[in-house]
């Protein structure tokens, strides 16, 4: 009878092995096929659901803000990334606008008086040090390299062609849209330039370049939104003004030559 009772419980055990074993190869396979059919429908992704994944970025961006900025030291210093270097390049330049506007200084005369108490500091101590027993102050050669000059004369050369070219391709008719954004630009500009005097305005879009990209770099989201619902809407409006008004201008000689 004993007998009959033990190897009734090996059966049992036998089979609830077997039942744990089924349990784990289902379980692997089902794991198995749920990765599977995932790769499946990430490798059979379409092109326009990606599209559609892709974010509006103002201006078409693609790239991130500090490589739109040069990605060098002036990027870094828009953005912030060195808090003591971007406050002391600001803090200059505001010390030099509050000189020339606030104090009616002027270049010249800063600049003469800077070289009269640098030259007149360094001529003293010089002489002074063969009395005191000090060291003469160590004063560097300055010499600018030639490939700097030359970079520099050559990056200003190949900025003013481009522009030049931009006129160029603007005035021949090409595109009426780049037309009326350039002429409403200068127009913005002059009436710029008529309120405040060059320094001022210069200072305005250097303290713009120290606010406006460390700004959008932090609310980069929700900036991008808003400018897309408004390019739609300057794009629909433009689009009435163009059906009502532009396309009802006429056409010169040339522009119609050249679109036969």
């Amino acid at each position: 009878m004993a007998d009959h009772a033990g190897e009734h419980d090996s059966f049992v055990e036998t089979v609830m092995d077997k039942v744990n074993v089924d349990k784990l190869h289902v379980a692997h396979h089902d794991s198995s096929s749920s990765s599977d059919s995932e790769d499946e429908n990430k490798d059979t992704k379409s092109p326009v659901d990606a599209d559609k994944a892709k974010i509006y970025r103002l201006f078409g961006r693609e790239r991130p803000v500090h490589k739109v900025l040069g990605g060098g030291k002036p990027a870094e210093i828009f953005l912030w990334r060195d808090k003591k270097v971007s406050a002391g390049v600001l803090g200059f330049a505001t010390v030099i606008w509050a000189l020339f506007e606030l104090l009616q200084y002027h270049l010249l005369t800063l600049v003469c008086h800077i070289l009269i108490v640098a030259i007149t500091v360094l001529f003293l101590w010089s002489n002074a040090s063969a009395f005191i027993n000090t060291a003469p102050p160590q004063i560097p050669e300055v010499v600018l390299p030639r490939d700097i000059v030359l970079g520099v004369a050559s990056a200003l050369r190949i900025e003013m062609n481009r522009i030049l070219e931009i006129l160029r391709d603007i005035a021949s008719g090409k595109d009426l849209k780049k037309f009326l954004v350039v002429i409403l630009g200068l127009w913005v500009v002059s009436i710029l330039g008529n309120c405040w005097n060059f320094l001022t305005l210069f200072y305005i879009v250097f303290v713009l370049l120290h606010t406006v990209p460390v700004l959008y770099d932090k609310y980069e989201d929700k900036v991008d939104a808003f400018a897309e619902k408004a390019e739609a809407e300057i794009k629909k409006h433009y689009a009435v003004f163009n059906d009502q008004v532009l396309s009802k201008i006429p056409r010169g000689p040339l522009r119609d030559k050249r679109l036969a």
